[in-house]
């Protein structure tokens, strides 16, 4: 509530002649949390409020201004050392919420393919040296979150010899795949939660996390998803249109479709064993429960992929000694 407190005082300041109504908008898994002010005549903008004593804003600011070709929300005022931010509103419909009211999968595919669209334009626009690179250090930092956080503290449970020389055996198989893909601008987290459904191109949040990595990585975020899960086939036919164009557009992907298929799942591997470690951390240290529920959606994942490659036969194997073979629902208690 102070916080809250001290933003009516900022606001206010900027805004000393307009009367409005401030109201909770959204919340972030790190310690942002947003605000919607609303203005007598029905105008609103989004108020970010980042304890500068927990984050950081530069990286945002940066990455607004490196992502200016997209639709993400312009910076009207900042106060660095409070922490507070003045955005553009792009409104309170994300892209899961409408795929929630609109259940019908070629609703679903329309939405994705303009992602698709988006995701071209920014990765066209990559630069090296602009971004810190993705790069082996970080990626074996995300993915060790799985034993560290989802293996010892959501099944209490530690690796023994066996188990860990699994474990070595995956990260020694999968990150060279990972790190020798051609590089791009990459958002980090490009999921439909943080795709805003507006009245001209998809709005774009939550870019300050952007690195300079794997090619797939963010195609992998948005059709594999933590909060909405589609068929097989379904993926297969968006991950073939999205090669298409990436060819069609010049971007750097391998002329044999199998080969960037490859690329795509061995990256959602990287990426769910890292995601299973951040929502049993953000239970286990942090207390927030509501991402917790769809873990299991993680595992399905891991568990499918890893047994369609031979080199990923150690994860398979680990994963069976950890959760056993049946398909898990999300909502599940460990």
């Amino acid at each position: 509530m102070q916080r809250e407190n001290q933003l009516k005082i900022w606001l206010k300041n900027i805004y000393p002649q307009r009367n409005f109504e401030l109201t909770f908008a959204a919340a972030d898994a790190d310690f942002r949390r947003y605000f919607r002010a609303t203005f007598d005549n029905g105008e609103t903008i989004i108020c970010m409020d980042a304890p500068p004593d927990k984050m950081n804003t530069d990286a945002y600011v940066q990455v607004q201004q490196l992502f200016s070709m997209l639709n993400v929300p312009k910076i009207l005022h900042r106060d660095k050392e409070q922490g507070f931010m003045v955005l553009n509103d792009l409104g309170d419909v994300q892209y899961l919420k409408a795929m929630q009211l609109e259940p019908d999968l070629a609703a679903h595919k329309a939405l994705l393919l303009e992602a698709i669209d988006e995701l071209i334009i920014l990765q066209k626009a990559s630069q090296s040296g602009v971004l810190p690179e993705y790069n082996h250090e970080i990626l074996l930092r995300e993915v060790n979150l799985f034993p560290e956080w989802f293996v010892a503290k959501e099944l209490g449970r530690e690796l023994n010899f066996a188990q860990r020389k699994l474990w070595q055996q995956t990260l020694n198989a999968l990150l060279p795949e990972i790190e020798a893909q051609p590089k791009v601008f990459v958002h980090r987290d490009f999921i439909v939660r943080n795709l805003m459904l507006t009245r001209e191109r998809p709005g774009i949040l939550d870019f300050q996390d952007a690195l300079y990595g794997a090619i797939t990585y963010d195609l992998v975020s948005l059709l594999r998803d933590a909060f909405i899960e589609w068929e097989e086939e379904f993926i297969l036919d968006l991950v073939i249109r999205y090669w298409e164009k990436a060819r069609a557009a010049g971007l750097p992907v391998p002329t044999e479709f199998d080969v960037f298929y490859r690329w795509f799942e061995w990256t959602g591997v990287q990426r769910h064993l890292k995601v299973a470690g951040i929502f049993a951390r953000l239970w286990h240290r942090d207390g927030k429960d509501k991402y917790r529920p769809e873990i299991p959606r993680f595992l399905n994942y891991l568990r499918r992929t890893s047994r369609r490659y031979t080199e990923l036969a150690p994860l398979y194997a680990l994963l069976l000694e950890l959760v056993g073979d049946e398909e898990l629902q999300t909502g599940y208690t460990f």
